[in-house]
């Protein structure tokens, strides 16, 4: 079984995000300027994350972005990899959601692998607080 670190285990609440193309330039925030968000760790190596933009009123060229997904997990400490058993977006099903991960200070920093977005590559940030 792999190396197990429980710093992760508990609740935490997004805060941040952050994006930038492959020039390093800042991109339009993941789910919005002010996001929401909540992703759950348990010591039984399950977790739930769901995260979208809470805006009342978007830009009308602008779909709101929306994503939930659960399964197991392992964390070595720098990835996280979870095999989704549940989620909004029935493609990710059966497959692993892999992230690297980092500390900074309370803080923890989740960054997905790079992706399509509105025709550039978006490369993403998740910065969570710990609630529990």
């Amino acid at each position: 079984m792999p190396t197990f670190d429980n710093r992760i285990v508990g609740t935490w609440r997004l805060v941040l995000t952050r994006a930038r193309n492959e020039t390093g330039e800042a991109m339009h925030p993941p789910y919005g300027p002010s996001p929401m968000g909540v992703v759950v760790f348990s010591a039984d190596r399950r977790m739930i994350s769901v995260l979208c933009d809470p805006r009342p009123v978007l830009p009308a060229d602008e779909p709101r972005e929306y994503m939930s997904y659960c399964g197991a997990y392992t964390f070595d400490g720098t990835t996280l990899t979870t095999r989704v058993d549940a989620a909004s977006d029935l493609s990710r099903i059966g497959g692993d959601q892999v992230r690297q991960v980092r500390f900074d200070g309370a803080r923890l920093v989740l960054v997905p692998p790079p992706r399509p977005w509105r025709g550039m590559t978006q490369h993403r940030e998740l910065h969570w607080e710990k609630v529990d």
